[in-house]
């Protein structure tokens, strides 16, 4: 996969439901996001074929039984990479500065994010 694949919120509900399960069938996904989002039975199975059609699932017959191809953490990667260049000029330090300006951390949270922090300048 050369390209990066951009998912959309619902896209996002189809993929959250492959990558909880490592394969369900298409009428399951569509029975799931029927009661949970409201979703059609139409609507549901034009995601999955736009999904199919990005390369983030794939489909195996019988039973239309759909697998993810593209993992959570991948796409979080993309859509972090995406947020930060169109919002925050490809800066982490930019995005850092307005989140903590804007933040009630818990000391916790900022133990935490020093952690992040330290374990990144030992593998640099």
């Amino acid at each position: 996969m050369g390209e990066e694949i951009r998912l959309h919120e619902g896209e996002l509900n189809v993929m959250e439901l492959l990558w909880a399960n490592d394969q369900i069938a298409a009428k399951d996904i569509s029975n799931i996001i029927k009661n949970y989002i409201g979703w059609e039975k139409n609507t549901t199975y034009t995601v999955i074929n736009r999904l199919i059609a990005k390369g983030a699932v794939s489909r195996d017959d019988p039973g239309f039984i759909c697998r993810a191809l593209i993992t959570k953490e991948k796409v979080q990667e993309i859509e972090t990479k995406a947020l930060l260049d169109k919002v925050f000029g490809g800066e982490i330090s930019n995005f850092i500065n307005d989140y903590l300006r804007h933040a009630k951390l818990t000391p916790a949270q900022i133990v935490d994010l020093e952690s992040v922090i330290i374990e990144h300048k030992r593998r640099s």
